[in-house]
Formats: C-alpha cells, structure tokens, sequence
C-alpha cells in the first residue's frame, strides 16, 4: 500500500516545522519506506502498518496541539511493491525524461 498524510497541527502559536518534525522521527522510526514532500509524506508498506503509522503520527500531532487535521490519500493494489519508486519511474519513462520530483 502507498499512503500519502499530512498530519495539520491548528490553534498553534508561530511555525510548524518543529512540530511536523517529531512527526517525522515516528515515520523513520517506523521502518517503512517513505518520501518527504513539501505538503505531505507518503510511505509504502503493509497496510496494517502503514495506517497504524499514520495514526501514530495523528495522535502524537493531539498531545502538541488542541486541533488536528489528518489527510490521507491510499493506493492499495494487490501485490504491487516498489511503487514509491515505480510510480515516477513509469511516468519519466512515458515522457522519455527525468522530473524534478520529492
């Protein structure tokens, strides 16, 4: 399964990076594969974890902040992996060149 979250803190004073950075220290610790992006983080994995993570990351966003917003984009396809990768790599194929991707 391919997940892509962002996990929103609301009604906090001043930036979020320190914030969305605790957030990232449970997805590397969670050993799954994943890509940062400017708006939100994807893993890939098993589904059961990969939604135990993103619940993990919601729930630890709650003790930080008095509001939360999670959203949360899955693609699960039966015996696909390497899709982090394989997504892009099939799209830069059929344009015959490299993007600028996360």
């Amino acid at each position: 399964m391919l997940a892509s979250f962002n996990v929103a803190p609301m009604g906090v004073q001043g930036g979020v990076s320190r914030l969305v950075a605790e957030i990232l220290e449970l997805v590397e610790r969670s050993g799954l594969d994943y890509r940062v992006g400017a708006m939100q983080t994807t893993v890939e994995g098993d589904p059961d974890e990969v939604m135990a993570l993103i619940m993990a990351c919601h729930h630890h966003m709650r003790t930080l902040a008095p509001r939360v917003l999670t959203h949360i984009a899955l693609d699960d396809r039966a015996g696909a992996t390497g899709r982090l990768e394989g997504k892009v790599s099939s799209v830069e194929a059929a344009l015959g060149r490299t993007l600028r991707h996360e």
